[in-house]
């Protein structure tokens, strides 16, 4: 049971992941079509989207504890 809501919580990380990738590669598309160079485009895009997708995700620890 505590295995199955662990994989469920990879599942939800990794579909937004797949979702910010997908809006980064439109944009990308998009400013590629803008610079006549869509490989660029796309290259920018995925950089674009993994960004975003890493900063959506919630951290393990909010900020590190101090030792008194």
């Amino acid at each position: 049971m505590a295995k199955e809501k662990k994989d469920s919580k990879k599942n939800d990380n990794s579909s937004s992941l797949g979702a910010y990738l997908a809006i980064g590669l439109g944009v990308g598309v998009a400013i590629g079509v803008a610079l006549d160079n869509i490989g660029l485009g796309i290259a920018i895009g995925v950089a674009i989207g993994m960004g975003l997708g890493t900063a959506a995700q919630s951290p393990k620890s909010a900020s590190p504890k101090k030792k008194k």
